[in-house]
């Protein structure tokens, strides 16, 4: 209650705003908040290629030496070189299988003229034995006229004639048995030769690797003289080694681990916006693409799992670059 002191206009003026100030009023109405809750993550190319050093086919086949390399940032057309090594040694070893192979052609081109000669001659030797065989023949049909021991020499003569005869014929086919083995050694030899003169010609195209898609040069961290770092041109790389890799800088996107204490919270579709550590000031809006279905237990405790979550990056901007550390603000309705 306001008790009144007097009664001119001032004072009632003071005890009508005195009213006013004790009666309730009602909070304003406030906008809904949106909450959110951040992650973070690598961003990550959609479309890559990763160029490895060539595995050579064959055996004693060392390092390799880089003789050319793209330059890391470098925009590379499809078909375009990457890198190129030194190929002194595969063009020396094809040369050398080139020169068994044809040295393996005239060794069949040889021993197929002489087999047809020693063919002819022992053919010519069956002839006679059969010829020598008919002679035989023809003296024993006068066995009466003659002197028993004559009848009985042209009887022995006709038995060793036949008996040479057979044999000559079994070595004959013997002998064209063992000529075809030998030639067939020598032509699996020269298709030995020939693949390996193929597999060395193709160890030579090797050495140059040309970009399979049209995009941008990231060179790749390696362990090299105790520390990490890239491939630099005139090294020595070993076969599988990672060299380099050729994204496509129009489509990234980010990958992050999601804690199962909020999992739950994601869903494929949520609009998210994605901030890169290195260019704090830029802010890229996506989605949720991916949410695996399965976690894997954290390193710290298998009773923690956390689950693999991608996220896609509206648009493409330069700064967007493979493996910038990027926080993800997903948003929570």
């Amino acid at each position: 209650m306001v008790r009144l002191l007097g009664t001119g206009p001032l004072c009632r003026a003071a005890a009508a705003a005195a009213m006013v100030l004790t009666l309730p009023v009602a909070p304003a109405a406030q906008p809904p908040v949106k909450s959110a809750f951040r992650l973070h993550g690598t961003v990550e190319p959609i479309r890559s290629q990763l160029v490895t050093v060539p595995r050579l086919m064959g055996t004693g086949f060392g390092p390799l030496i880089i003789i050319h390399l793209a330059k890391p940032g470098t925009l590379v057309k499809a078909g375009e070189s990457l890198v190129e090594f030194d190929r002194a040694a595969q063009i020396k070893t094809a040369h050398d299988r080139e020169a068994e192979y044809r040295d393996f052609i005239a060794q069949i081109s040889k021993r197929r003229a002489d087999q047809i000669v020693a063919r002819g001659r022992d053919e010519t030797e069956l002839v006679e034995a059969e010829n020598a065989v008919k002679t035989a023949e023809l003296d024993l049909l006068d066995k009466d006229l003659v002197a028993p021991i004559v009848a009985e020499k042209n009887t022995l003569i006709l038995e060793e004639a036949r008996a040479k005869l057979a044999q000559l014929r079994k070595t004959f086919d013997l002998k064209r048995r063992t000529e075809a083995a030998d030639v067939r050694i020598l032509e699996i030899q020269r298709d030995r030769a020939l693949n390996a003169w193929k597999h060395s010609e193709g160890n030579a195209d090797k050495m140059r690797i040309a970009s399979p898609l049209a995009g941008l040069v990231v060179l790749k961290t390696i362990w090299k003289q105790g520390s990490f770092g890239e491939v630099q041109e005139g090294e020595e790389v070993r076969p599988g080694m990672p060299i380099l890799e050729v994204v496509d800088p129009s489509a990234m996107r980010v990958r992050a681990r999601v804690n199962q204490a909020d999992v739950t919270r994601v869903r494929v579709g949520q609009p998210v916006h994605v901030t890169l550590d290195s260019f704090p000031s830029r802010q890229f809006t996506g989605r949720v693409e991916q949410l695996s279905p399965i976690g894997s237990p954290s390193g710290l405790s298998n009773k923690v799992r956390t689950f693999i979550a991608v996220f896609s990056i509206d648009g493409s901007d330069p700064h967007v670059l493979p493996d910038l550390a990027a926080a993800v603000d997903v948003d929570v309705k």
